[in-house]
């Protein structure tokens, strides 16, 4: 099928006009939304294209294969995602489905640290020009609309550290730090010991510099290692934003890990990228963005908890947060794209904003969210009532305990 029949067919709402290589323009939509107009710049890309969409799209957008001549890249991703519904659905056979799951997920020690090191290494001066002043890289609670990032960001941490009813003295294990912004709140706010891993280089180097900074390093304490090595037991055990890349063949050995490291009277928290079912991850992101990764439906993680003899005491799902806080680091992206474009080049450029753009678009879209699951040994380790959760985060509101 040529790329006229693919768009024909799938381009169904909204106002794309396509200029193709040999002259030929087409109208497509209902003529709804902002007007775009884009340019396929060769036969060999609009063949690339009409094969493979879900990969095709973003590479030819990235090497400039299409040129989006009027409105804006968010604008067009937006009509992508709207029209997601009637593009015709791949079968995937056994064999794909198994190749998927035990080659591409498989995510051993030496897959780990190659796919954490091609996200997670990249220079610590990109993700500061886009990310707030603490440096994370995950999903922010907007307890209210008009939240600047900053101010949601630290209510994300103020919310997971209220679920882990922290006592001062106790001691936690963050399996994946990023640049050690939540294991520092957890010490200043609570006066737990923290250690924290992470496989990043990059984020190690930066993690151990601030704990240094604030005096800290010896409470929270950073170490590039993998989650599978970790020994000893811990009071609270926590995970967020690091579970996306453990890949399928693993769940029953992290929460079996999980439950190895949780002392039996401890409490356990996850917070990951999830999907309302079972799904595949998008070829482009696959190959581009975040390799081996994949983000998991409820259903698909729950047998695993009830193996490893772990209790699930709460379950919370975030619905738009993180279309929030994408848009936040999108627009802050956009800012400073000057620059990043020095620090790399134009072809990175364009291929982190459809990143950034299509990842808001599966929020909004409803294709993705975030849950966070706590987790116990013991069913009386936790109050009987949610009304704590509150009560914790109304404590770390007060302006003593606001981080500096």
């Amino acid at each position: 099928m040529n790329l006229q029949s693919v768009l024909q067919n799938v381009v169904r709402v909204g106002d794309l006009t396509i200029r193709l290589p040999g002259g030929q323009t087409l109208k497509l939509g209902d003529g709804s939304g902002p007007a775009l107009t884009a340019r396929v710049t060769s036969n060999s890309w609009a063949a690339r294209i009409a094969t493979n969409p879900g990969l095709g799209v973003g590479e030819a957008y990235m090497d400039g294969g299409l040129v989006l001549e009027q409105g804006e890249i968010g604008a067009f991703i937006d009509l992508i995602g709207t029209n997601a519904e009637y593009k015709k659905k791949k079968r995937r056979g056994p064999i794909r489905r198994w190749l998927r799951r035990t080659i591409r997920e498989a995510n051993n020690r030496v897959q780990s640290l190659r796919n954490v090191a091609h996200h997670y290494d990249l220079s610590y001066d990109l993700y500061r020009r886009f990310l707030d002043e603490d440096m994370q890289y995950s999903c922010a609670y907007f307890e209210r609309p008009d939240m600047t990032l900053e101010e949601a960001q630290l209510a994300k941490k103020r919310h997971i550290a209220a679920k882990l009813n922290l006592q001062p003295g106790q001691s936690v294990v963050e399996i994946g730090c990023g640049w050690g912004g939540l294991a520092l709140q957890l010490v200043e706010d609570s006066d737990v010991e923290v250690d924290a891993i992470t496989l990043s280089i990059e984020q190690l180097k930066i993690a151990k510099a601030r704990a240094e900074a604030k005096g800290l390093a010896h409470k929270a304490r950073f170490s590039l290692t993998d989650y599978r090595d970790l020994q000893g037991t811990y009071d609270r055990v926590l995970s967020v934003a690091m579970f996306e890349a453990v890949g399928r063949p693993n769940y029953q050995a992290y929460f079996d890990g999980v439950a190895r490291l949780m002392k039996d009277d401890g409490v356990g928290l996850v917070h990951s990228i999830g999907r309302p079912e079972p799904g595949v991850t998008n070829g482009w992101i696959d190959k581009y963005i975040f390799p081996g990764g994949y983000s998991p439906s409820l259903s698909e993680v729950m047998p695993a908890i009830e193996r490893a003899g772990l209790i699930v005491t709460d379950v919370e799902i975030l619905r738009l947060h993180y279309a929030e806080t994408i848009r936040h680091w999108r627009v802050r992206f956009e800012a400073a794209r000057a620059d990043i474009a020095e620090l790399y080049d134009e072809r990175f450029c364009r291929m982190f904003e459809f990143y950034l753009g299509i990842a808001e678009q599966s929020f909004r879209a409803r294709r993705q969210y975030i849950w966070q699951i706590q987790l116990a040994k013991r069913v009386d380790v936790l109050p009987i009532t949610r009304d704590y959760i509150a009560e914790n985060e109304r404590a770390f509101a007060k302006p003593a305990n606001r981080a500096a």
